[in-house]
């Protein structure tokens, strides 16, 4: 499979895709003013200790306590890389399972974490007190002893010479993590990234020892960096930066850790910007709208709420030759397929259910999930799906670790609220017309201006004009109508004539927060 890695740096953010065959398949966006947080190691400050949630919660410095469950404490084999780990997972899924964990924390007490999920919609990060410092080759586990391999370095005599080498020069106390692009290394590529990391957590005691809670004691490489280091596989066949700085910061680090690797690294001097360049750009503005169209022509609808991800996918388009059954076979297939790459794309985690075309066979729907499996497999995330249900549903679940695409790229509508629906013009009409009863029950003006979105001003004068003089008469008021660009599209304000008083909030009507 051939990979391309793109970085564009820019004065907002720096964003990185990552093209497998020439598709689009990752994204990863940082904007400059708020670094990522996930990897770093925090000396915090337990502020809460609550049983009855099986959680703790830890001051680290930022705006909200970090979430530390009690399934991450103690010798818990989370680490950051979850795709290059090889190791036995029953001792932590036992402690998941066990409804009551006891732990030995106290309120005010110094406690070593790292955060694993960056903060999202009001909630703090989520931590471990496992920590894990990454390397290139390896990952070094403080207070372990232990050593594993990953699971794609498949040839056993490799994983015997890799096992062997470890363990002639890892100390006691430490365990470590082989990664994937460690194969066929030499001792002492592999002894120099252990060493680097051995001195990265002595200089990171060191630090913690002389400062007082809380405060970061390790950062781990900005996300550019990071994805350099974890995804630069033999497969990467380019990598292409449109920053000088960031280049030879890249540069550097290749020459260091793998040289052979220098000469794939390119830096972009074209005036056109490298996404808009490379195509990439348009393929983003596509990641921001909730449809995304296959090539037969059918469709997925995808939408995300704070409880789960919804995926409807629908025929559209397509117009099929065969039965309806064979139909609905091929569409779901396909969709199954960029199911797998939207949510990679898309960064979008936790419950998702995906809403299949119906199928009768229970042969067809056992295919469309080991299709969609299959196409998960190339997912670093951790994944779980269960087989289509009989309704056509599809459960599965997706690990969380930074903010989804859209999150990272876009803001809430301070009109619609982030619902993306606001109330219609005659809806808009009729809380105009309670405003003016409850105003005229206490009021006596006979003037007024009514400041309306431009749009909805034109719309009133043009179409709603028997409307507008019903409301005049009814209440005895004479009204002028004015289009102001300030005005939401879902609100109104009322001033009076005579002193041009804004005078909407002199009756309690909700004018205010009028999305649906």
């Amino acid at each position: 499979m051939k990979k391309e890695i793109y970085i564009n740096e820019s004065m907002g953010e720096t964003r990185i895709a990552i093209l497998e065959d020439t598709q689009l398949v990752e994204v990863y966006v940082e904007k400059q003013e708020k670094q990522r947080m996930v990897g770093n190691i925090y000396k915090g400050k337990v502020e809460n200790v609550l049983p009855g949630m099986q959680a703790a919660f830890v001051d680290i410095g930022y705006d909200v306590n970090a979430f530390l469950p009690f399934s991450e404490i103690e010798n818990s084999d989370y680490l950051m890389d979850v795709d290059d780990e090889d190791r036995n997972d029953s001792s932590r899924s036992n402690r998941k399972n066990h409804d009551n964990i006891s732990v030995d924390l106290t309120t005010g007490q110094d406690i070593y974490v790292q955060v694993i999920k960056e903060p999202f919609a009001g909630k703090g990060p989520r931590v471990t007190t496992e920590v894990a410092i990454p390397g290139r080759l390896l990952v070094l586990v403080p207070d372990a002893n232990y050593i594993g391999i990953s699971k794609k370095v498949w040839d056993k005599y490799e994983r015997r010479r890799l096992k062997k080498i470890i363990s002639s020069i890892k100390h006691k106390g430490f365990g470590v993590i082989v990664r994937t692009v460690a194969e066929g290394k030499s001792e002492e590529f592999l002894k120099n990234d252990y060493e680097q990391l051995k001195s990265s957590w002595d200089r990171l005691q060191g630090k913690a020892e002389k400062t007082q809670a809380p405060t970061i004691v390790y950062e781990d490489l900005e996300t550019a960096s990071s994805v350099i280091r974890d995804l630069l596989t033999s497969d990467v066949e380019k990598i292409v930066i449109d920053s000088k700085k960031l280049f030879r910061k890249t540069s550097r680090y290749l020459e260091d850790v793998t040289s052979n690797m220098a000469n794939r690294l390119d830096l972009y001097r074209l005036k056109t910007p490298l996404f808009e360049g490379m195509g990439i750009e348009d393929e983003l503005a596509k990641l921001m709208r909730p449809k995304a169209w296959l090539k037969s022509g059918a469709y997925l609808i995808i939408e995300k709420t704070e409880a789960m991800v919804v995926v409807d996918v629908n025929s559209g388009r397509f117009i099929g030759k065969k039965q309806h059954e064979e139909n609905s076979l091929k569409i779901n297939l396909e969709a199954a397929r960029e199911v797998a790459r939207q949510l990679r794309l898309r960064d979008l985690s936790g419950l998702i259910v995906i809403d299949f075309i119906d199928m009768r066979a229970d042969a067809n729907r056992r295919k469309v999930y080991y299709e969609l499996r299959k196409e998960l497999k190339k997912d670093r995330a951790k994944v779980a799906v269960s087989p289509i249900s009989e309704f056509g549903l599809l459960e599965m679940t997706r690990q969380r670790i930074r903010l989804s695409l859209i999150d990272s790229m876009s803001e809430n509508c301070p009109t619609c609220h982030g619902s993306g629906h606001i109330i219609s013009k005659e809806t808009l009409i009729t809380r105009i017309d309670h405003w003016l009863r409850r105003y005229k029950s206490k009021h006596r003006d006979l003037r007024i201006k009514l400041l309306l979105h431009p749009e909805n001003a034109e719309f009133i004068r043009k179409n709603k004009k028997k409307v507008l003089r019903g409301l005049m008469w009814q209440n005895f008021v004479h009204i002028s109508i004015v289009g102001e660009i300030d005005v939401n599209r879902d609100e109104f304000r009322f001033l009076r004539v005579k002193d041009n008083q804004d005078i909407t909030d002199h009756v309690g009507l909700d004018n205010n927060n009028n999305s649906t």
